[in-house]
């Protein structure tokens, strides 16, 4: 493999210790390197950064391994060297013996060789952005799951509130369900009184439809997931505050997406997190839709297409 830098390191990455092995020397002659080891806590980690800053590397690669890099990218980053992230899949090293000094020397061999193309890394802005968009995203499935176990619970309670409000988690809703769980007596009165909108003409049917066999078990597993749910709620409207704030210096680039049909701020604020707002680097617009995740593959050999795997480690 002909070689294109004169001085990189390749880093094998692990829990508690990084191995870094640095390849130096003319690119015409076989490179001279250098193997050490270091741990992963922040001052080991300084201490390899100034490793590498000492021996005037101009690039360091390492696998993108579950969440490992990520701390080692966080305190390399601030470094003079151009810090490259690759897809674990795609440097796989032939079966064979194998230890971390030799996939170290891999990797330091394949970016000596300019044959490592690097995974996108997005600004730490916008790394914690992602953190705050995906979170929600969390949550609200959490919240979705705890709805479905109320739902659950009041069928097998003969409770059939659903029939007469579409949205049992609406105001009329949410009224009459604290009334459940405070083991009020429900009467055509207390629920005009709960009740908002067109759901008060259908008052007497809502009577028929309480009256339950609403037992102890019921009432408290219900309360379990009601006060998870409110939690859940109380959190989702915080992290939304603070995607609110982050998305700040971006007002420009949300604007031009909310100005997209069908594209309003939440969805704005993801596509922000996920592709970043420099687009110089994706190379096409194909590179984009691929890295989204919406751009179909293609797999066939001898004329036979065969189905896709899911990608593996491409979007960090």
């Amino acid at each position: 493999m002909d070689a294109v830098l004169e001085c990189c390191v390749g880093l094998d990455v692990h829990q508690e210790t990084v191995v870094a092995c640095v390849l130096f020397g003319p690119l015409e002659h076989k490179p001279k390197k250098e193997t050490r080891t270091f741990g992963t806590t922040t001052p080991e980690l300084l201490t390899l950064t100034d490793w590498l800053e000492e021996q005037k590397c101009s690039h360091v690669a390492m696998e993108s391994t579950g969440v490992y890099w990520k701390p080692v990218w966080n305190i390399l980053e601030t470094g003079s060297f151009q810090l490259i992230l690759a897809n674990a899949q795609r440097i796989k090293n032939v079966p064979g013996r194998k230890t971390d000094v030799k996939d170290a020397e891999w990797i330091a061999q394949l970016l000596r060789s300019g044959l490592i193309e690097g995974s996108f890394v997005p600004p730490v802005e916008i790394r914690d952005l992602r953190d705050l968009t995906r979170y929600r995203k969390k949550l609200l499935q959490d919240t979705t799951q705890e709805k479905n176990r109320i739902h659950k619970i009041l069928q097998d309670a003969n409770i059939k509130i659903t029939t007469y409000i579409s949205d049992i988690f609406g105001v009329s809703g949410r009224n009459i369900m604290e009334s459940l769980l405070a083991g009020e007596v429900i009467t055509v009165e207390s629920i005009k009184m709960m009740v908002r909108g067109k759901v008060r003409s259908k008052v007497p049917g809502l009577v028929d439809a309480l009256n339950n066999r609403l037992r102890k078990h019921h009432r408290e597993m219900i309360r379990f997931s009601w006060e998870h749910l409110n939690y859940l709620e109380r959190t989702i409207l915080e992290i939304e505050d603070r995607i609110e704030q982050s998305l700040r210096p971006y007002r420009e680039e949300v604007e031009l997406l909310d100005s997209i049909p069908g594209v309003n701020e939440t969805g704005a604020a993801m596509m922000i997190a996920e592709l970043g707002t420099d687009m110089s680097v994706f190379p096409t617009d194909n590179h984009v839709s691929a890295w989204a995740g919406v751009s179909p593959g293609n797999n066939e050999s001898a004329g036979k297409k065969k189905e896709l795997e899911p990608p593996q480690g491409t979007r960090r």
